[in-house]
């Protein structure tokens, strides 16, 4: 039968794009549609505008630190608009790269909203198009809890469209983007409450990191309430009046943010019921191939439910049209996948944690711990901490995860992530010669 696409993408994010693409470049005829702006949760909403609020709201310490190493004090203000505006014009102009990379992959773009007809079948507004496979890449979206006044309460959505800086924030949730936006906040002048149900931040990551963050976060004035839920907002003519359960009553803000409360795969308006592509738990169900229960449709990135990565979608994506097109039977390995927290104090990760490797090595598990005050803060006067841990094997001597919290941790554990993936021990640690002075070096000479 012929098909008007041998390939067409549901969703131009990150994973959808990248695996168009790679699939054009074997001869397919490839089409992606996209109701949104190309780039995904990452270009738009994620990673990039984040990251660029996280360098903004560093500069007040590099100025404060400055005057250590001899330099002049500096008055200086946020102008909050500026800001917006840069980070919004950079977003734009990724928007146009994305779609200057389609165009030169000869990927057709269609605007608006895709939706299944049938197995084969997608429908864009009032345009019917067959495919020979279709991949589903349509990412995720935020969670509001059921409180009520939560109408209020904006997400990890709306924070980067913020008129003005609010004074005065409360933010419900203890994962990493919550983590992230209560310390750029911070950073940049706004008095930080951050809610938790429990008593610390960042479940799921090595405890010593937990701990090292939260501690650096309070100690940097970020107020955390712990074993704490809200139980209603509400408007007032003051601001919005937060009410709590836990030992603190109330809070009174001026912007209430969700940024941790989750997300879940963005699976409404797809017309996925008229397929019988399993769904469970809310996320599509894939096997280790990326294809669904129904052998023309595949599904990638954050609506599987997996790793909620952007890279992890990538890799994804182009594993599955390297399969598909290019006659390459890769498949996508969930093992020591690093990632990194963009707090203050910064934290990257990869490999085990050591509760995950005490429960599978049990005794055999050996940790090398380091936490000391980096040479770059005995100028400027600060007590930060720098905290560096391995957990090893000691059957095999293999290094099982590496931990970090301190300046530049991401760009440090990405090379350590390549030793870690290629089953390096620590006596492979030890062998290498360290580069000093750098707090990179701490990993090799830990004992």
């Amino acid at each position: 039968m012929n098909y008007d696409y041998d390939f067409f993408v549901i969703g131009g994010g990150s994973g959808g794009i990248a695996s168009a693409r790679r699939a054009a470049e074997y001869g397919a005829k490839v089409a992606v549609a996209e109701n949104d702006r190309l780039g995904g949760t990452c270009v738009n909403r994620g990673c990039i505008p984040k990251k660029l609020m996280v360098y903004a709201s560093h500069f007040p310490h590099l100025m404060e630190d400055a005057q250590g190493y001899g330099w002049s004090a500096v008055e200086s203000q946020l102008n909050w608009q500026k800001m917006v505006v840069a980070v919004n014009q950079e977003v734009d102009r990724l928007n146009g790269v994305y779609g200057r990379m389609l165009d030169n992959s000869k990927v057709e773009l269609f605007r608006g909203l895709a939706r299944f007809v049938d197995d084969r079948t997608v429908e864009i507004g009032d345009r019917r198009v067959t495919a020979d496979k279709i991949l589903i890449a349509v990412g995720g979206k935020p969670v509001k809890p059921d409180i009520p006044g939560i109408e209020s309460a904006l997400t990890s959505d709306e924070m980067f469209a913020l008129p003005e800086q609010p004074k005065r924030m409360v933010i419900l949730g203890a994962g990493y983007i919550g983590c992230e936006f209560a310390c750029i906040m911070n950073g940049l002048g706004t008095e930080v409450v951050q809610v938790l149900r429990g008593d610390r931040i960042l479940r799921g990551f090595d405890d010593d990191l937990r701990e090292t963050i939260q501690n650096g976060m309070q100690e940097s004035g970020i107020r955390i309430l712990t074993q704490t839920e809200i139980k209603r907002i509400e408007e007032t003519g003051n601001g919005i009046k937060v009410v709590l359960e836990g030992e603190t009553e109330e809070v009174l803000t001026d912007v209430v943010s969700l940024a941790a409360t989750g997300r879940k795969p963005n699976l409404e308006k797809l017309g996925i019921e008229q397929t019988k592509v399993e769904v469970k738990d809310g996320a599509i169900v894939v096997d280790e191939h990326n294809r669904t229960n129904v052998e023309n449709i595949y599904a990638v990135g954050d609506c599987i439910g997996r790793i909620e990565l952007t890279p992890v979608a990538i890799k994804e994506g182009r594993i599955l049209a390297d399969k598909l097109y290019g006659s390459k039977d890769g498949l996508m390995s969930y093992d020591a996948v690093p990632t990194a927290i963009f707090t203050t104090p910064e934290a990257a990760t990869v490999g085990m944690t050591e509760t995950q490797a005490r429960k599978e090595f049990g005794d055999a598990v050996k940790v090398y711990r380091a936490k000391f005050r980096p040479m770059y803060y005995t100028l400027a006067g600060r007590d930060e901490k720098t905290m560096m841990k391995l957990v090893v094997d000691t059957a095999s001597d293999r290094v099982l995860g590496a931990h970090m919290v301190g300046d530049h941790a991401a760009e440090i554990i990405q090379g350590v992530a390549i030793a870690v993936k290629m089953g390096a021990t620590k006596a492979d640690f030890d062998a290498t010669v360290a580069i000093h002075p750098s707090v990179a070096e701490e990993f090799v000479t830990m004992r």
